[in-house]
């Protein structure tokens, strides 16, 4: 009786571990391509001073997700990745300025200070499918447009940056 209730014990730890989303310290060197490379002034590593993140990693962070049209699409859309919010709280950032960059190496700066529950997201799924790089993916840096008249200026348009493939934390 003994062995089987550590063998249920144990089970239900798993799943209850399997169902928590990870926090960066639990994330392990990517087995997928890498989507995201995080550097600077972060907490938090899996390949020597980086933080590289695989579509599981990601995945496995916790999810936001919010509804809001955009200036670059038609319609409105559901997006769903990773808050920026969520994102610095696991690196353990809590000032400064990220530096994102995209893959054809176009960057923008966006203050830590955007990093706020409700704001903006570094978002990996868009009407509930993976984005091609042909559809501003793979990730896309989105904030609730339509939530807030804020958030439908110039400053934080220019913030949005698709085809991202690069974060650097810089104080």
């Amino acid at each position: 009786m003994i062995k089987f209730l550590r063998t249920i014990a144990g089970a239900s730890a798993i799943l209850i571990l399997s169902a928590t989303p990870l926090l960066a310290q639990d994330i392990p060197a990517p087995q997928g391509d890498v989507l995201l490379t995080i550097t600077g002034n972060i907490q938090m590593t899996n390949v020597d001073d980086q933080l590289q993140l695989d579509r599981d990693a990601l995945m496995a962070l916790e999810a936001a997700t919010f509804e809001t049209s955009t200036i670059w699409t038609e319609g409105v859309h559901s997006f769903q990745g990773v808050s920026l919010a969520t994102l610095m709280e696991a690196l353990g950032v809590t000032e400064g300025t990220i530096i994102a960059t995209a893959i054809n190496d176009y960057a923008v700066e966006i203050p830590v200070s955007d990093a706020v529950e409700g704001g903006g997201m570094v978002a990996y799924l868009m009407d509930d499918a993976e984005m091609r790089v042909r559809d501003k993916g793979p990730l896309w840096v989105v904030y609730p447009y339509d939530s807030d008249p804020a958030y439908r200026t110039e400053v934080i348009y220019s913030r949005s940056i698709w085809q991202l493939d690069r974060l650097e934390v810089v104080n």
